[in-house]
């Protein structure tokens, strides 16, 4: 894009970001970034949107998922490894259900920074600025530790590039090896309560079996012990993220270097907003939340804006409105793409409009509103003949009770027992691979429907 520079979005409207009390140590951390090696490179970027295009036509599926924000204190290579194994999971089941290849992109190494509903919170009277993620100011709910400090960008850069190595490391060195990665899955439908699953982790068992038997085995074919995994997170503290934004000495074009795909949130999508035109000069993939008050005209300029040239696997568009209310907004939104012509991948956040707080005080999520929504976004997109591409689900492979359900049957009482977000609660590791298995059924169920359509 001839007419942009990675520094234009300080020219417009900012909302969500932190005043720096120190401009010279703000412009010093910037000037380090900007010296480091980007975190992700502009082929697998390329490669990403490929496959989303894939996607938004039916031929692929879209499995996102992560943590709410990343936290440098739980930082792990348990936890990395944790997380990265469920997904594989999920995206295994979600491969059988859905007979296409299952796109895994993570919210991972860079989801730092988090917007929040109000720039002070309250304690016992005493009031001072939000907590906005580590790579902002910190938790402790103290006035030093409330402080924006650029330093922290230093700090989440290199949790960030050690957390990619890993997931690369584990990508490609056996660690998702297909045989293993069901064999994991088997041991959850172990369970006396997952029994209605098994049916289904029993054919994939039949289905790799007959592959063996047929030859194709992980030593014959390299592809069954490796997969492609990237990398998520909402760009909202843009100071980072134009310090990592590098141009792309083969085709010439921006890259944001610090993830594979960008979002914009429901929070910051404002057309003539900061974070809109940073977003709008980048080649990486672009996802933008849509919520209740996304109205059609301002989709339609945001398409424009992000996607001026309609390409395919360009831009997501990531629905987020509450179980209940899916059918009330998804249908104009739809509308509103189609009236433009418009390339874009549909997924469904069913998190963000389902967070309520509990009896005993916690903020948590139910997981049958959380399927619910899931099952709405399924059913509007069959009334209306399009096609649903994907899920994105915050969550962790960690065995946290924060969100309520399942299962296992999380209850209220039991939040206070291993509540560790820093921000937003996530599904546990058996409470994604259960929604893996239900979002399988209607994979299966959009398949069988398209077969029939066929004929």
């Amino acid at each position: 894009m001839a007419d942009w520079q990675k520094s234009d979005w300080r020219n417009k409207p900012r909302v969500q970001m932190p005043d720096y009390l120190d401009d010279a140590e703000l412009k010093a951390v910037e000037a380090k970034l900007a010296s480091y090696p980007p975190l992700v490179f502009a082929g697998e970027a390329r490669r990403l949107k490929a496959q989303l295009g894939a996607a938004s036509r039916g031929e692929a599926f879209l499995l996102q998922g992560g943590d709410c924000a990343e936290s440098f204190e739980q930082f792990s290579a348990d936890g990395i490894r944790d997380t990265f194994k469920v997904m594989l999971q999920m995206a295994m089941v979600l491969t059988y259900g859905a007979k296409v290849p299952v796109v895994k992109v993570g919210r991972m190494a860079g989801q730092f920074a988090k917007p929040r509903s109000a720039p002070t919170e309250s304690v016992d009277g005493v009031e001072l600025p939000s907590y906005r993620g580590d790579i902002i100011n910190e938790l402790a709910f103290t006035s030093d530790a409330r402080i924006p400090n650029p330093n922290k960008m230093l700090q989440a850069y290199t949790q960030a590039a050690a957390t990619l190595n890993l997931l690369r490391a584990f990508s490609t060195g056996g660690y998702a090896d297909v045989h293993q990665v069901h064999s994991w899955t088997l041991g959850f439908t172990e369970g006396e309560k997952a029994t209605k699953y098994r049916d289904m982790a029993n054919r994939i068992s039949d289905t790799l079996d007959f592959m063996k038997a047929a030859g194709v085995t992980s030593e014959r074919l390299h592809s069954l012990q490796t997969v492609d995994f990237y990398t998520s997170h909402e760009s909202l503290l843009l100071e980072y993220e134009e310090a990592l934004t590098r141009l792309d000495s083969t085709s010439g074009k921006w890259l944001a270097g610090s993830g594979h795909m960008i979002w914009i949130g429901d929070r910051t999508r404002q057309p003539d907003g900061a974070h809109v035109e940073f977003a709008r000069g980048v080649q990486n993939p672009i996802g933008l939340k849509c919520g209740p008050t996304t109205t059609a005209d301002d989709l339609k300029v945001l398409m424009e804006k992000l996607n001026p040239e309609n390409e395919a696997g360009r831009l997501t568009l990531i629905a987020r409105f509450g179980a209940g209310s899916v059918g009330d907004h998804l249908p104009r939104l739809i509308k509103a793409v189609q009236e433009e012509g418009a390339n874009v991948l549909w997924t469904c956040d069913p998190m963000h409009g389902n967070t309520i707080k509990s009896a005993t005080g916690y903020k948590t999520r139910p997981f049958d509103s959380v399927l619910r929504e899931v099952r709405e976004f399924f059913g509007v997109h069959k009334a209306e003949g399009t096609i649903p591409g994907g899920v994105h689900f915050e969550m962790t492979g960690q065995d946290v009770t924060e969100c309520t359900g399942g299962v296992r049957a999380v209850t209220e009482e039991d939040l206070s027992a291993r509540y560790h977000t820093a921000c937003d609660p996530r599904l546990n590791a058996s409470q994604s691979l259960e929604l893996a298995f239900l979002v399988a059924e209607e994979l299966s169920d959009r398949d069988q429907a398209k077969a029939a359509a066929a004929v």
